[in-house]
């Protein structure tokens, strides 16, 4: 930004667990504390988090998405498990549900990024949606997966290998008439075209 002194609008940002055994008690969810610790840092601006703890059954993932974009009003929303082939594994499902729109694209790199690491990375159904001026997004389950996903990866030298998918994010909330946020370019360096406008009005 130009003008460092310029405000930056609070973001709402909506982060969702999904796990049976996590929202029951049996094992500490780790899903939640690895979405605030990423978006913690690679967000300049302001959040306000608004926390689900939830259990895999797809009505209750879509309703816990429309309340969070239609009543709280998110303008971001990352899901975090729940994206595998198991019967149980219900979250893209209940997210496309809720779409008005579907981006694929979101999910296509999740995939290219895990499947450095593992093989079957090509098991796991991510995607992202736009539901009103919501971005949608569905994360795997575990932190470091969720930090590499977002982030991308890097070289020895710090240097960009694979984008991760956070790079577009600012972006897409801008196009669906979100607020302008901003990143801090060492940990994710946002890409928006040079004919990108501010609009949020400060």
């Amino acid at each position: 930004m130009s003008d460092a002194a310029a405000a930056l609008r609070t973001v709402r940002i909506g982060v969702v667990s999904v796990s049976d055994r996590a929202s029951t008690g049996v094992y500490e969810d780790k899903g939640l504390p690895g979405l605030k610790d990423w978006l913690g840092r690679a967000v300049r601006n302001p959040i306000e988090w608004v926390p689900r703890l939830i259990p895999d059954e797809r009505e209750v993932i879509a309703a816990a998405l429309r309340e969070l974009v239609d009543v709280q009003r998110c303008d971001l929303v990352l899901t975090t498990g729940g994206t595998g082939p198991a019967p149980r594994d219900v979250t893209p499902e209940a997210t496309l549900d809720v779409a008005d729109k579907e981006l694929p694209g979101f999910g296509e790199q999740m995939r290219q990024i895990s499947l450095r690491f593992v093989p079957t990375a090509i098991l796991s159904r991510q995607t992202a949606v736009v539901r009103g001026q919501a971005l949608v997004m569905n994360l795997p389950g575990q932190p470091k997966s969720i930090a590499e996903t977002l982030e991308g990866l890097r070289d020895a030298e710090g240097k960009s290998v694979v984008p991760g998918i956070f790079a577009a994010v600012p972006y897409c909330v801008d196009l669906i008439g979100g607020p302008w946020i901003e990143t801090d370019p060492t940990v994710c360096m946002a890409f928006r075209p040079k004919t990108a406008v501010r609009r949020d009005g400060a």
